[in-house]
C-alpha cells in the first residue's frame, strides 16, 4: 500500500554559493524547517532589493523498512522557481516553475548506508520560467510540503505532469442525473490486476462500483441518479471516488478523489449559472502570502484565509497568478467557491521561445494537477499581458495556450485577465470563452463613474462576449482618515467610498459574470512604496497579517453576507476635531437607529449603506451605538481641538510623476534616435533608469504624460527588466504621438551619463 513520510524538520540551509553538489550534512548550515522561505522578511520591507539567486538545502533520508519491490518516489509540492534535485550526488530532476508539483522516482540512487538529499532553489530572473516581471515578490524556497512517497512496482501513476492518477468528470444528463467517466492510470500492470472504482456520497456510504482490467488507462463509466448536486457556497456537497489496484487478494494501492456534480454556463446577456440558476459571481482575488512568512504557509493559515472569505460573503475567489496550494483548492470544494485558476503569463511575454514552452508547461501541470477540483470552472491563460507588447507573436501564443486549454479540459471555460487600456475591440477579446478587464478607474486612471461608463460600452457594443471584471480596487491604509476623501489620498474612507460605488454598480449589472475585488488581503511587492508602507500593495479588503478588517471588508459583508450585521465605519479615525460629524454605517438590514450617548438620535431607512449627518460631538469622548432589530455595533469618538495630524498622508512629490511634461515641448520637430554608448536611453530598461534619479524622473514623468495619470516611481518598479521602448509601444496613446514623444524622451535620455 502507497505511504507517504513528510520531509518537514532538520534541513540544513544556505544562500552561500556551492562549488559542488553537498554529499554530506554540512555542520554549519542554519538548519530550518519546511514550509520555508529565504524571503520571509525582505520580500516585504521595501526598496526592490530582495535576495533573488540560488540557495541549498540538504536532507539525510531516513528510509524505513519497505517491502520488496517498492518504489520511492520523491515529490515537491513547488519550489521557487527554478529546482535542480540530487540523491547521494546525482542528479534525479530539475523543475522550471515555482507554483505547481513535481516528482522523481530515487530507488535506484539510494543505498543501504546514509543517503543525502541536496536540493538547489533558484529564484533569479530566467528568461524560460514565469512569471517574467510582476507587481508581487517572487519568493524563492521549499515553500509547501516535500514527501517521499512508498508504492508497490504496480502503482497508479505518479509520473504524468505531478497528476493524481485518478480523474472524475460528469455530465449532467436530467434532474438529479449524471453520466460518471472515471480514469484510472497504473503503471507496470499484469494481466491480471484489477481497478476497483467505488463512489462514496458524503455521509460515507457506497453508492455505485465498477470493475476493470488494470492497464495504463483503465477507465468506466457509471449511470447515477438521485444524485446530490454540488450547489457552489449554498451547497458544496461532495461526493468520494476511489480506485483501488487488486491482485489476486491483495490491496496493491489506492488513491481518492472528491467530486461535487454540477453544470455551469455563462450567458452573455445574463450571467453564470450553476445547476441551472442565475448565480452572479461576486468575489475576491487572493495572493499566497502573510506578514513575515512570506508565501510558506501552513494548512491553518490556507484556512484562516478561505474563513475569512467566506465571512465576507464571496461566492468566488480568483486564485492570482499562479498555481496555489493543494489544501487551498480542498478547501474550496470544501467550501463552495467558484474558482479561476490561472498560470503565471503576466505583464510581459519572455522573447525566449523556451519561454513559451515553459508556460504550456505550467498549463499542463495546472490542470492535470487540479482537474478533480469541482470548485475550479475557468482557466486563466495570461494576466495584463499586453504590458509588455501587443505584437502578433504574443496574440499567437494565447491562441495556443487558449486551445490546449480547452483540449486538456473541454468541461471548463477559458478566460484571460485584460489590461485596462486594451481596446474593447481587440482581437484578444474573441480568444478565450469569456474575458474580464482589470480596471482601476478611480484610482489610477479617470473617475470612479467611468467603471459604469466602459462595462455599459462594451456590454452594448460586444452583446454576444460575455464580460467580467478581473481585478478593481484602491489602496487604503487604515493609519489615514479624512472627512473629504479622494482618490490618492490612501485614508480608509476613499477606499470605503470607491467600494460602495462599484458595489452598487455591480449589483444593479447582474450579466458581469464574475467580479473579483483586488484584493482580499495586502500582499507583498517589495519594488512597492505606496502611502508611505514599503514593501506591499495595500488594496486588500484585510491587512497582510490579517488581524485588520478594514471598512470596505464590512461593506461588502453587507451587500453578499446574508447573516444578519451591523458595522460603525471609521472608527479608527476616532480624534476628531469637529462639532459635528457624519457617522456612516453599513448593514443588512433595511432599517439603522443611531444612539448617541445611549439616548437616541434617529432612524434610517436604506440599501447597506446608511448616513447621520450633524451626529454632536461633546467634550471628551462620545458614545455611538447602532442597532438593527438584531445587532448592534458601539464606538467612542474623541474630540479634540486641532486635527490629529497622522491622520494625513504628505505624498512626497518628488516621487510622483506629472501629466504635463510635454506641454511646453515642440513634439513635432524631427529628432534622430541616437544611442551613444555609456549614456541612457528608451532602450534601457526601468530598472536601470529608475536607479539613476535624474533617469527615473524623466521615466515616470513621461509616462505619466502619456498615460493621463500620476504614476510612482515605485508602481513602475513592476516594469522590471522591460526596455522603454517596448513598454512605450503598447501604450493607448496614438502611435505616432508616441512615436513622436519617444524620440523627446530619448534625447533627454542621452544626455544623462551612466555612472
Amino acid at each position: 500500500m502507497r505511504q507517504y513520510l513528510t520531509l518537514k524538520d532538520n534541513w540544513c540551509f544556505t544562500k552561500q554559493e556551492q562549488n559542488t553538489v553537498p554529499t554530506a550534512v554540512p555542520g554549519d548550515w542554519e538548519i530550518v524547517s519546511l514550509p520555508h522561505t529565504w524571503n520571509a522578511l525582505d520580500g516585504q520591507d521595501g526598496g526592490s532589493d530582495y535576495y533573488r539567486g540560488k540557495c541549498w538545502y540538504v536532507k539525510e533520508l531516513s528510509i524505513p523498512e519497505i517491502p520488496a519491490d517498492t518504489c520511492i518516489y520523491l515529490e515537491f509540492q513547488a519550489a521557487a522557481s527554478f529546482c535542480e534535485v540530487y540523491v547521494n550526488g546525482n542528479k534525479v530532476t530539475e523543475h522550471k516553475g515555482g507554483y505547481s508539483r513535481f516528482r522523481a522516482e530515487i530507488t535506484d540512487l539510494l543505498t543501504e548506508n546514509t543517503n543525502i538529499l541536496a536540493v538547489a532553489v533558484d529564484n533569479s530572473h530566467h528568461d524560460d520560467i514565469y512569471p517574467q516581471v510582476a507587481d508581487f515578490t517572487f519568493y524563492g524556497g521549499l515553500y509547501r510540503d516535500v514527501n517521499l512517497i512508498f508504492v508497490p512496482k504496480t502503482h497508479f501513476s505518479l509520473d504524468y505532469f505531478g497528476a493524481e492518477g485518478l480523474t472524475a468528470e460528469s455530465e449532467i444528463t436530467g434532474e438529479n442525473k449524471a453520466l460518471l467517466k472515471l480514469y484510472g492510470y497504473v503503471s507496470d500492470a499484469q494481466e491480471m490486476d484489477q481497478v476497483i472504482f467505488s463512489v462514496f456520497n458524503a455521509e460515507g456510504t457506497i453508492v455505485a462500483e465498477v470493475c476493470r482490467p488494470a492497464c495504463e488507462d483503465a477507465s468506466a463509466e457509471l449511470q447515477l441518479a438521485d444524485l446530490h448536486l454540488w450547489n457552489g457556497v449554498k451547497d458544496p456537497y461532495l461526493y468520494t471516488v476511489k480506485a483501488a489496484l487488486v491482485r489476486h487478494n491483495e490491496l496493491l494501492d489506492q488513491v481518492e478523489v472528491r467530486h461535487g456534480f454540477r453544470e455551469f454556463h455563462v450567458d452573455p446577456e445574463k450571467g453564470f449559472f450553476l445547476n441551472g440558476e442565475l448565480m452572479p459571481l461576486r468575489g475576491v482575488s487572493r495572493h499566497q502570502d502573510y506578514l513575515g512568512m512570506g508565501n510558506a504557509l501552513t494548512l491553518e493559515q490556507h484556512k484562516q484565509d478561505a474563513q475569512l472569505i467566506k465571512e465576507v460573503g464571496a461566492n468566488t475567489i480568483r486564485l492570482a497568478h499562479y498555481q496555489h496550494s493543494q489544501d487551498f483548492y480542498n478547501l474550496c470544494d470544501e467550501m463552495g467557491f467558484i474558482l479561476w485558476a490561472e498560470i503565471p503569463f503576466i505583464s510581459r511575454m519572455s522573447e525566449d521561445p523556451n519561454g513559451h514552452q515553459n508556460c504550456i508547461q505550467q498549463m499542463k501541470e495546472l490542470i492535470y494537477q487540479n482537474f478533480n477540483h469541482s470548485s475550479i470552472c475557468f482557466w486563466g491563460i495570461s494576466n495584463e499581458i499586453t504590458i509588455g507588447a501587443n505584437t502578433p507573436e504574443l496574440v499567437a501564443n494565447l491562441k495556443e495556450l487558449n486551445s490546449l486549454a480547452q483540449t486538456l479540459d473541454p468541461s471548463r471555460l477559458t478566460v484571460m485577465a485584460q489590461l485596462s487600456s486594451l481596446p474593447m475591440d481587440d482581437e484578444q477579446n474573441e480568444i478565450t470563452d469569456v474575458v474580464s478587464y482589470n480596471h482601476y478607474f478611480g484610482w489610477y486612471v479617470g473617475t470612479i463613474e467611468d467603471n459604469e461608463k466602459w462595462l455599459d460600452e462594451f456590454h452594448a457594443s460586444n452583446p454576444g462576449r460575455a464580460i467580467g471584471i478581473s481585478e478593481y480596487g484602491c489602496e487604503g491604509i487604515i493609519t489615514y482618515h479624512k472627512d473629504d476623501a479622494k482618490a490618492g489620498d490612501y485614508s480608509e474612507e476613499y477606499q470605503a467610498l470607491y467600494h460602495e460605488h462599484m458595489a452598487k454598480v455591480i449589483e444593479e449589472r447582474p450579466w458581469i459574470w464574475g467580479t473579483h475585488i483586488w484584493n482580499m488581503f495586502d500582499f507583498g511587492c517589495d519594488a512597492r512604496k505606496e502611502g508611505g508602507v514599503a514593501g506591499r500593495n495595500n488594496k486588500g479588503l484585510m491587512t497582510l497579517d490579517r488581524q485588520v478588517k478594514k471598512d470596505s471588508f464590512y461593506l461588502y459583508k453587507a451587500y453578499w453576507n446574508a447573516e444578519p450585521m451591523v458595522h460603525i465605519c471609521s472608527k479608527r479615525y476616532a480624534k476628531r476635531h469637529n462639532d459635528t460629524i457624519s457617522v456612516k454605517v453599513y448593514s443588512n438590514a433595511d432599517e439603522v437607529s443611531l444612539f448617541v450617548n445611549g439616548e437616541f438620535f434617529g432612524k434610517k431607512e436604506g440599501h447597506r449603506v446608511f448616513v447621520f449627518e450633524n451626529v454632536p460631538l461633546g467634550n471628551g469622548y462620545t458614545t455611538v451605538t447602532a442597532k438593527t432589530d438584531c445587532c448592534t455595533d458601539t464606538t467612542a469618538f474623541e474630540k479634540v481641538s486641532e486635527p490629529f495630524m497622522p491622520y494625513q498622508f504628505a505624498e512626497d512629490a518628488s516621487e510622483t510623476g506629472v501629466t504635463n511634461w510635454f506641454d511646453n515641448v515642440d513634439l513635432n520637430k524631427e529628432r534622430e534616435l541616437t544611442f551613444k554608448p555609456g549614456y541612457y536611453s528608451i532602450e534601457d530598461t526601468a530598472k536601470e533608469l529608475l536607479e539613476h534619479k535624474e533617469a527615473s524622473d524623466i521615466l515616470v514623468n513621461a509616462l505619466s504624460s502619456l498615460l493621463g495619470y500620476n504614476l510612482k516611481k515605485s508602481m513602475l518598479a513592476v516594469m522590471g527588466g522591460n526596455r522603454l521602448c517596448d513598454t512605450a509601444s503598447d501604450l493607448p496613446a496614438d502611435p505616432e504621438d508616441t512615436r513622436k514623444a519617444l524620440a523627446y524622451i530619448n534625447e533627454k535620455l542621452q544626455e544623462i551619463p551612466k555612472q
